[in-house]
């Protein structure tokens, strides 16, 4: 017989996907948009909050009705296309760049300062570090204890400590808006969410979400989909109050930085600003803790899935995922950014499109000839947004700049719009001709 969650545990889990979706990155780029933003700083917000926020609750909570997997959300698109979507989505959060990047990113705010800012520390930090992430991934059905119910309070008292301080003891006065905010503040905060990754996250951290409720004994597909969507609610909610206190703490950080500081510098600077020599030691333990949880998400929940399809077992998997991750991760942060801005804008409008779409699939006679020509035209178009933010822009023709909102970086919205329509009217009319051929 199945067994139900505790309120305790409910909110355990919430904790736990709240603190998988919190890394390095969510808690650099809204003081960076703050700083940048001045005076438009909400409006920006706004924009971001989709991204970080919106989408990556409805990735939640689309999986949740699925199952847990991306394998079933991308079902519509055929199952060699989800296929290559799902390793795409996986490679991308996991070894590739969200993983490596918590190691470079825990480094240079927490031990560089202290150690240096050289390839020799860096490289015995990583060693470590990435042997706490493997060792803790290697007990996948512990993950609501050491993350839910000890991890994550931790990381989230930090958090309340430094949201606070920035409500309550701001640095200093607005600055002015970079041109940018000025001239788009809602579309430029809207691309920037891309950069937490917590939309690609959560295609990724729902089936590891799944299996802690499971660890617990519940295995009706009932409850397993609403304690699913609860955790994502309140993740929701938390990463909400987190980005609201961060873009005020940054917009408010113009006497203490230049605005073309990064998210590192800003926080540096309040928190020593505002808590002294203790400043640098509280954000270094936070960002650890923050990158910790989860670097160790993601590889469980990598090595969940390629195992799935690789001749090579769950454990063996953690230890490669982790090794090649630590490789990656003494490339240094900034060559890390720097590869990963282009691929983000290339591939999150057709994860976009398939999770928004995925609520409306009730709606079609045949869901593939809405969701599969959506995501294939935002992924022609979004390509064009990546090769822009990529140092060969160059290459692109004269006319891909005139397109609609490209210089927003959203050249892609218009044309799935368009296609979106067009694949509606033919699945009425497809649909039609089904119906009445049965009658």
């Amino acid at each position: 017989m199945t067994r139900q969650l505790t309120s305790r545990d409910i909110i355990a889990l919430g904790f736990m996907t709240f603190a998988l979706f919190v890394g390095a990155g969510n808690i650099i780029f809204p003081p960076m948009v703050g700083l940048q933003a001045g005076p438009h700083v909400w409006v920006a917000a706004a924009g971001f909050l989709i991204t970080a926020v919106g989408l990556p609750v409805l990735t939640v909570i689309s999986l949740a009705k699925v199952g847990g997997g991306i394998d079933n959300l991308s079902s519509p698109i055929g199952r060699h296309a989800g296929l290559v979507l799902a390793t795409i989505c996986y490679l991308a959060v996991g070894p590739f760049f969200a993983t490596p990047r918590t190691a470079t990113v825990s480094f240079e705010v927490g031990i560089a300062p202290l150690a240096g800012d050289g390839p020799t520390p860096l490289l015995i930090y990583s060693l470590i570090y990435f042997a706490l992430v493997i060792g803790i991934s290697l007990y996948p059905g512990k993950l609501l204890d050491t993350v839910g119910h000890f991890l994550a309070p931790v990381k989230i008292g930090a958090l309340i400590i430094l949201g606070g301080a920035a409500i309550f003891w701001p640095a200093g006065g607005l600055s002015d808006a970079t041109e940018a905010y000025q001239n788009a503040a809602f579309s430029n905060g809207f691309v920037n969410g891309y950069l937490t990754m917590d939309t690609l996250g959560a295609l990724v951290f729902g089936i590891v979400i799944v299996n802690a409720a499971r660890s617990r004994g519940v295995t009706e597909s009932r409850l397993l989909t609403r304690y699913t969507i609860w955790a994502g609610l309140i993740a929701g909610v938390g990463l909400t109050l987190l980005y609201l206190c961060l873009f005020r703490l940054g917009s408010d950080s113009s006497s203490l930085v230049p605005q073309s500081a990064n998210g590192a510098a800003i926080l540096h600077a309040y928190v020593q600003h505002t808590f002294g020599i203790y400043g640098s030691l509280l954000l270094a333990i936070l960002i650890f803790v923050a990158c910790m949880v989860t670097a160790v998400g993601l590889t469980c929940a990598c090595a969940e899935f390629f195992a799935q399809y690789l001749p090579v077992s769950y454990r063996t998997l953690v230890f490669i995922l982790g090794l090649f991750s630590m490789v990656v991760s003494n490339l240094g942060l900034t060559h890390l950014i720097k590869i990963s801005v282009p691929v983000l804008t290339a591939i999150y409008p057709p994860c976009i499109v398939l999770v928004v779409l995925s609520f409306t699939r009730p709606w079609w006679s045949n869901p593939t000839r809405i969701i599969a020509p959506g995501m294939l035209i935002s992924l022609l178009f979004g390509l064009i947004d990546g090769v822009k933010a990529s140092p060969f822009s160059a290459i692109l023709p004269a006319w891909s700049t005139h397109l609609p909102l490209a210089e927003e970086g959203l050249a892609w919205l218009m044309p799935t719009l368009v296609m979106l329509l067009i694949s509606v009217v033919w699945d009425k009319v497809a649909g039609g001709e089904v119906a009445s051929t049965a009658h």
